[in-house]
């Protein structure tokens, strides 16, 4: 099983333009539902991505990491003010 410290450390080495683990990224296990909640937050933009363990470990593993990537596209582009 993934830990939050290796997912954020893998998007940080993918997306390195977008933050710093505990300060613009937190990953945290949601026990309720049974996920990661990546939290990011880049100026006056948040986002919140639910990726199940089984999409964390492939991510981490690098292997895949679509879901993911796609939501931090979209985070991009809203900061840049292209709308999707």
């Amino acid at each position: 099983m993934s830990t939050n410290a290796a997912i954020c450390k893998k998007i940080v080495s993918l997306y390195p333009d977008i933050g710093i683990c505990g300060i613009d990224i937190n990953v945290l296990w949601d026990t309720k539902e049974k996920t990661w909640r990546v939290h990011l937050k880049k100026e006056t933009h948040e986002l919140d991505h639910y990726l199940s363990t089984l999409d964390a470990n492939r991510c981490v593993e690098g292997k895949e990491c679509v879901s993911l990537g796609l939501e931090i596209a979209q985070l991009q582009r809203n900061i840049e003010g292209r709308q999707f």
